[in-house]
């Protein structure tokens, strides 16, 4: 069935005037409303308002156009019914075979500081939606676009299906369209849920982004839903898994933490090693490889800066699962490209912005939904914080600031030691945080690295002295923990027993 009548109304005007053209040579009659009727004749090319089409009047400061029998009757009405046809043709409702929408720009209003409530509920589309659900509805015989990038597909179908379009694009579009429409209602439930003071509610609804290799383990199916594409682009490599998505988020973020040229070794979202340099990565790479030569082996490896040819040859010894840099010199992906298994991930700057969103997990029944930890709270005025009669250094500051950036990236309880560019030891995930403190300690001694001088992080308080007498027996001369244990005089205490400056940042940075 050719398209003879297009009905096109579009906030967005990016690529319109190729399709109008396009449109203009296929003979197809074109409807249309205020600005985007304007352009299109502007174009030179015959429009017809919608208002003259439906021989009624824009109502209520155009917030009533399209809402009308002969708009959706137009849309609707199914052709291969002889009942509806007649119907049409009694009340004169004609076909229309094509809708191109697409909606006002909440999402981008709501965004802007300062945005009153009644500013963002005026960038509530109604007739887009309406229009796009009618049309999405009736694909049998209505093509719809929602999307500026498939413009360039109708027309080419146009042109290889004499004025008509395929079944199968026609199905692909109208997906399309209820996965926008949805997410458009999302942002738009969401917004309102934040300015209510009533009882609120979460949802969500997200694109099919890629189905994965499996899950957690082999025998489980995994999809990944939304716009990952958009903050990390695969370069070679096999299939994501599941928790290779888990890694790279948490490598991605993890990374974000350091201004100079870091390097981070993860393993199941845990880091093991962190190292940080003034000029190179290869020796930033060195201090974190250092701190455990074992977990780089299949795990993650991420850099903050574009990874060179010194850095590929290193790494390149090492099995490792997925590598992850912001660029890729062209020498060092064209050596670590021998390696076809390997997983090259480039890491866009906008993941940055992302850092503000919110955190979602599966709850039974539900979801559960959180502010991100996207801050390593605690470190301003670092100083005003001490709680020891021995003040810290300034090369123990700069080293509690890089172990605190650090330690909230491991999984609880985590204790983390370091000196100011390198991980000494990490204990992550034990039941008790004295456990944790052992485990870091046996695993500085396991790397041959002295804890002599270190700096000790702790996630959370010490709940008891002995956790942090443990470090200080070890050889740390300073920690840095939130406080806020009932015992905290008794730790204190424990610390200024052995000489050792501890802060207390106000703030813990639970991660499970």
């Amino acid at each position: 069935m050719s398209i003879s009548r297009a009905l096109i109304s579009v906030s967005d005007k990016s690529g319109l005037e190729s399709l109008a053209v396009g449109l203009h040579e296929h003979d197809v009659e074109i409807l249309s409303t205020g600005g985007t009727a304007k352009f299109i004749a502007d174009l030179g090319i015959p429009v017809v308002e919608v208002s003259d089409f439906t021989g009624f009047p824009e109502l209520f400061d155009g917030r009533v156009k399209t809402l009308h029998p002969k708009v959706h009757g137009g849309l609707l009405h199914r052709r291969d019914v002889k009942e509806h046809v007649e119907q049409a043709n009694a009340n004169e409702i004609l076909p229309i075979d094509l809708v191109v929408v697409n909606l006002y720009p909440f999402e981008e209003t709501v965004a802007e500081e300062g945005v009153t409530r009644a500013e963002a509920i005026e960038q509530i589309d109604i007739g887009g939606p309406s229009m796009l659900r009618s049309a999405a509805k009736n694909h049998d015989a209505v093509t719809v676009v929602v999307d500026p990038s498939d413009y360039e597909v109708v027309l080419t179908e146009l042109e290889e299906h004499e004025g008509s379009t395929s079944l199968k694009t026609r199905e692909r579009l109208a997906i399309k369209v209820f996965q926008r429409t949805a997410a458009y209602d999302a942002a738009i439930a969401s917004h309102l849920n934040e300015l209510q003071e009533t009882e609120g509610s979460f949802s969500v609804s997200l694109p099919l982004a890629q189905e994965l290799r499996y899950g957690e383990n082999p025998h489980q199916e995994s999809s990944l839903y939304g716009n990952f594409g958009d903050y990390f682009k695969q370069l070679q490599g096999k299939g994501l898994s599941y928790t290779n998505i888990l890694d790279i988020g948490s490598a991605a973020e993890l990374i974000l933490e350091f201004r100079r040229p870091a390097v981070a070794i993860l393993k199941h979202t845990n880091p093991c090693g962190v190292g940080a340099d003034e000029n190179e990565l290869r020796l930033a790479w060195e201090k974190a490889f250092e701190t455990d030569r074992q977990a780089p082996f299949g795990g993650v490896i991420v850099c903050n800066r574009p990874l060179d040819i010194g850095l590929a040859r290193v790494i390149s010894e090492i099995f490792t699962d997925v590598i992850i840099a912001p660029e890729f010199e062209s020498d060092a992906r064209a050596l670590l490209q021998k390696k076809k298994n390997l997983r090259l991930i480039q890491m866009y700057e906008a993941f940055r912005d992302t850092l503000t969103d919110p955190v979602i997990h599966s709850a039974p029944g539900g979801l559960l939904v959180m502010d991100h930890d996207s801050k390593a709270l605690g470190l301003d005025k670092i100083e005003q914080k001490v709680v020891t009669q021995r003040p810290p250094t300034a090369e123990e500051i700069e080293a509690m600031r890089f172990s605190w950036r650090i330690v909230k990236h491991v999984k609880s309880n985590a204790i983390v030691f370091t000196n100011s560019d390198r991980t000494l030891g990490i204990g992550a995930g034990q039941m008790s945080r004295v456990d944790s403190c052992r485990l870091a300690t046996w695993k500085a001694e396991q790397a041959g690295l002295s804890l002599k001088g270190s700096v000790v992080a702790s996630d959370a308080m010490f709940p008891f002295p002995d956790g942090l007498v443990n470090a200080l027996d070890a050889g740390a001369t300073a920690a840095i923990q939130p406080g806020g244990s009932i015992r905290d005089e008794d730790v204190i205490k424990a610390a200024n027993e052995h000489e050792a400056a501890m802060v207390f940042t106000g703030h813990r940075h639970f991660l499970h």
